[in-house]
């Protein structure tokens, strides 16, 4: 448990001081920067800083759950999935360092928030703890798949990277469901989809 603790804050002074490092290649790297007009460049950024703003909270979330899991194989299920997590957040804070725009100011928010929220479906046990995992994911791969259509046509370099995040999103999904993930009330399906519009509505500016 100890350990677990120390790792867990390892990670979030990691996510919130943007001292991150993917350990897979960036999707994209082999494609020539567009010249996106000013109002192209700052939509492409406000799509970026959301999708930065969801690996923030997935950093927070998988931290919890981890913390909070009983079955220990489950638990190391978590921790890959916030490895590749890891790497979403890398990529998404290049991406923006490109785009010549920042970050959310309100990212340690988030991240407090999401790792109250994982602590939480970690108590209700494991198969609800998976469910959760199965449900974002889900919800994640959907907004994602929104952020591919609304992209800048000439922007490919930030829809190769949302493609591969989408992709890893659907594969967290698929592994929690095979491990056993219950199915959330309709209720609290639809209170993580508002939360999640009100970060995705807040990031996209500030």
């Amino acid at each position: 448990m100890i350990d677990t603790l120390i790792l867990g804050f390892d990670r979030a002074l990691r996510t919130l001081s943007g001292n991150v490092a993917s350990s897979r290649p960036m999707p994209g790297n082999d494609i020539a920067e567009a010249d996106l007009a000013p109002a192209d460049r700052r939509h492409a950024a406000g799509l970026m800083r959301i999708n930065h703003t969801g690996e923030v909270c997935a950093q927070a979330l998988y931290a919890a759950q981890a913390l909070v899991a009983r079955d220990p194989a489950i638990k190391a299920q978590f921790e890959s999935a916030a490895r590749d997590e890891e790497d979403h957040l890398a990529w998404t804070q290049a991406r923006l360092a490109a785009l010549g725009d920042r970050t959310s100011l309100f990212n340690p928010l988030w991240y407090a928030g999401s790792f109250a929220i994982g602590i939480a479906a970690g108590v209700a046990g494991d198969r609800a703890n998976l469910g959760f995992v199965a449900e974002t994911e889900r919800q994640v791969e959907e907004h994602l798949t929104t952020h591919i259509d609304r992209l800048p046509g000439t922007d490919q370099k930030s829809r190769a990277i949302v493609e591969q995040m989408r992709d890893d999103e659907i594969r967290h999904g698929a592994m929690a469901v095979e491990a056993g993930a219950v199915p959330l009330p309709y209720p609290v399906k639809r209170l993580m989809r508002a939360a999640a519009d009100v970060m995705r509505a807040v990031a996209y500016r500030v």
